[in-house]
């Protein structure tokens, strides 16, 4: 990468400008100094904001451009002498549309220095930016070790949000093995259906980041005291952690289908087996009713009245009867 000059700080409350504040609009800035560090959050950045970072900060046009963008850009990182660009996605509960959808994270992290950007509001940046405002005890417990340390709290904070939505997937596999052996084929179907698309899409999510957060290890520890390292470790093994669950989900998934199919086929074995018999069982009855139908002479008590109605039937209960036995003998019924 190309050296940069030294990163311009904006003096002043976040907006502030030289010119009057009628010629331009105002950017939705939040800041927050302490112990040394800022950090600034910028909730779905518009092209006011961007300009604003363009104006107060010498960070590469094409990051800025990565920001603005609309498209999901891949998660990365991009190394610069004086400053980190960083791109992570997590998962998100779109409750308009019922589905897993990519939330975006684009970072900056210099010496003294963290900007975070998320393309929509995210609410565990936004609890931890809440409570390290109100609260001197937590913004020496996020922000007094430097700008590592503090998007370490960020991107650890991001990955525990992920957990509950894996437990909802957990659950979610639970109540369809409980529902499997209850009849409700069509909505099993659905609902398998529904969860291996969360899954499915959850891995789209997690799969390209796996890499770059090895990679983020080792291009933070310039902003990290030396024994931050063990902490962006636990965060690649919260990252493999949910990849190994979602495996285990996806076998999972793919287990209950199986069973479901199976079940199913069972069934339609037994109705088939019900509607053979019954068939078997109708067709003497058939022939006797076919055969007193005919207008033929010499059949048994034809002309005797009561008799010719009750020989008949009584043969083909008889035949039915005989028919039933036997298939209970083989079990069949």
């Amino acid at each position: 990468m190309a050296n940069l000059p030294k990163i311009r700080r904006s003096q002043g409350r976040a907006g502030a400008a030289e010119r009057p504040a009628a010629d331009r609009a105002r950017p939705d800035v939040q800041r927050l100094e302490a112990f040394g560090l800022t950090w600034l959050n910028i909730e779905s950045p518009s092209d006011i904001e961007i300009a604003w970072l363009a104006e107060h900060y010498d960070f590469h046009p094409l990051d800025l451009e990565d920001v603005a963008s609309r498209r999901r850009q891949r998660a990365k990182i991009d190394e610069y002498p004086d400053y980190l660009f960083i791109v992570l996605h997590f998962p998100r509960f779109d409750k308009r549309t019922g589905r897993l959808q990519a939330a975006e994270l684009n970072v900056f992290v210099a010496e003294d220095l963290v900007i975070t950007l998320p393309n929509e509001p995210l609410k565990p940046i936004s609890g931890l930016w809440s409570r390290c405002e109100r609260s001197e005890e937590e913004r020496a417990a996020h922000m007094s070790r430097g700008s590592g340390y503090l998007l370490y709290e960020i991107v650890d904070t991001m990955y525990d949000y992920c957990f509950p939505i894996l437990d909802k997937i957990g659950f979610k596999l639970d109540a369809i093995e409980d529902a499997l052996f209850e009849g409700r084929s069509d909505e099993i179907v659905r609902d398998i259906s529904n969860v291996k698309q969360e899954i499915i899409n959850y891995r789209k999510i997690v799969k390209p980041q796996r890499p770059t957060l090895r990679l983020l290890e080792r291009s933070v520890q310039r902003y990290a005291p030396q024994d931050l390292e063990i902490y962006f470790d636990d965060i690649v093994d919260k990252s493999e952690r949910i990849w190994d669950l979602l495996e285990n989900f996806k076998e999972v998934a793919e287990a209950l289908e199986a069973t479901n199919e199976s079940v199913i086929t069972h069934r339609l074995n037994d109705i088939i087996r019900v509607l053979t018999i019954l068939s078997a069982v109708i067709l003497p009855l058939t022939l006797v009713a076919s055969i007193y139908g005919m207008n033929v002479e010499f059949l048994p008590f034809d002309d005797d009245g009561v008799l010719s109605l009750l020989f008949p039937l009584g043969l083909m209960a008889l035949a039915g009867g005989l028919l039933v036995a036997w298939f209970r003998h083989k079990r069949w019924l």
